[in-house]
């Protein structure tokens, strides 16, 4: 029987190997970032870091590391983090830990973003994965009706904030053969705030199946 979780702490752990010392690095969200926050500070490194979510900052503080606010910083020099669905072209479903707006914020200002999953997580292709949409309270009806034309079903999570105070709505059941085309439909929406669509924002992954940890860079054949 395959032990994911074991299989997470190794791909945690085989990615945390690409932090060193002095470096900012940016914490993910969820069950899987958990591990990678706990292997980073198993290696003592001198690091800062910032967080996507109070419950990953309040968890790297626990552990010894400094933890800044990001509403101070331009730029990190690593994210780790994990994903809900991972496609060879290193495409990605997140959110499932609410986070997703933050979690592209932190992507989009590292060097290097790196997904860490186990290999259930790895698909040919996203759709069967519901996809995250976090929706302004304000908008919750207007947003929500315009999203029925995207998804099939859309399911929202009940007495649900994010940490910036909105609602998520969970779709199923959506089309993915233009993903940009269907990002950029998200974000026409007005009251959308953000998705869980990671198109452009990961550079590498660490997915570990039975034990095996491979490498999947960008661009480049796995290792």
């Amino acid at each position: 029987m395959t032990d994911r979780d074991a299989d997470k702490r190794l791909a945690a752990a085989a990615a945390v190997e690409e932090a060193c010392d002095d470096m900012l690095v940016g914490l993910g969200t969820g069950s899987t970032a958990t591990h990678a926050i706990a292997a980073l500070a198993a290696r003592k490194l001198k690091i800062q870091a910032v967080a996507t979510s109070r419950a990953s900052a309040e968890m790297a503080r626990s552990l010894g590391i400094t933890v800044r606010d990001f509403a101070e910083v331009a730029r990190v020099d690593l994210a780790i983090d994990g994903a809900d669905a991972i496609d060879a072209g290193l495409r990605a479903v997140k959110g499932a830990g609410g986070a997703m707006l933050r979690e592209k914020i932190v992507a989009a200002s590292a060097d290097r973003m790196i997904v860490i999953a186990d290999a259930s997580k790895r698909v040919e292709r996203l759709g069967g994965a519901k996809l995250p949409v976090e929706i302004l309270p304000f908008a919750r009806a207007f947003a929500t009706a315009r999203l029925s034309a995207l998804f099939e079903r859309l399911e929202e999570r009940a007495d649900y904030r994010t940490d910036n105070g909105n609602i998520v709505v969970d779709g199923h059941g959506w089309d993915d053969a233009d993903l940009p085309a269907l990002a950029e439909a998200l974000m026409a929406i007005p009251g959308v705030v953000g998705h869980g669509l990671f198109l452009n924002e990961i550079d590498a992954a660490y997915i570990a199946g039975d034990g095996v940890v491979t490498r999947l860079e960008r661009g480049r054949q796995a290792r």
